[in-house]
């Protein structure tokens, strides 16, 4: 039988899932805001399809080992319904974090450019931050429900609903601390400034909770199964 994970595997696995899914969201970014000449629709269009395909990728490889958090929210959810230890959550948020920062560093190396910079993109209001709430909301519900009632089309919804939220929120969905920390040190296409960053973290959690509270409820309901001889008298 073979052994699960162990703890240096499963938190390797969360960092280096984060770093490169950092690299690809900034790497992507720079590649687009490029070729795009100014149309900002098409550098976004660009953006949204590299998120959303290494999502799925990265769900895929490193679901197995980790369960393919990549995100504090995501971690915290699995925490209180107690499917992760709160140290094991800590440490899972720390990686995450750690990998993230370092998958945007990577991602400057690769374009030539400063390693460390300081974003000037201004992303603040009440509707960016409703937009935050909803994009994890609809994340995090993506993830439960999935788990629980089709795990091996989960990769694949994850990576559809990013790639969706991307449009449909004001925000383009972070929907993730640990990339929102991160992004605040690219002044690059995926850059949101320092400041404005802790609003979207709070918004984040705000929206993982409620979809803890909601989704939770609603997978633990009975389910209802039809079939021809439960329609019989």
């Amino acid at each position: 039988m073979k052994e699960a994970p162990s703890l240096v595997q499963r938190l390797a696995a969360e960092a280096v899932g984060s770093a490169l899914l950092l690299a690809a969201v900034v790497g992507s970014g720079i590649m687009a805001e490029r070729l795009a000449g100014g149309n900002v629709a098409l550098a976004l269009l660009g953006n949204t399809l590299a998120t959303g395909a290494i999502l799925i990728v990265l769900v895929l490889a490193l679901g197995p080992i980790s369960g393919a958090h990549f995100n504090p929210a995501v971690s915290v959810v699995f925490a209180l319904r107690r499917e992760l230890s709160a140290r094991l959550c800590v440490s899972y948020a720390a990686s995450q974090l750690v990998g993230a920062i370092l998958g945007v560093m990577l991602a400057h190396a690769m374009f030539d450019q400063s390693l460390v910079q300081y974003s000037a993109t201004v992303r603040a209001g009440a509707g960016q931050w409703l937009a935050e709430s909803v994009a994890t909301f609809g994340l995090v519900g993506t993830i439960l429900c999935t788990s629980r009632f089709r795990p091996a089309s989960a990769p694949y919804a994850i990576g559809l609903y990013i790639s969706a939220a991307y449009w449909f929120t004001s925000s383009t969905s972070f929907a993730n601390p640990a990339v929102t920390a991160a992004r605040s040190l690219t002044d690059t296409f995926a850059g949101i400034r320092a400041g404005n960053a802790p609003a979207f973290v709070l918004a984040e959690f705000v929206g993982a909770l409620a979809a803890f509270v909601f989704f939770g409820w609603l997978i633990e309901a009975p389910m209802v199964v039809t079939s021809n001889a439960s329609s019989q008298p």
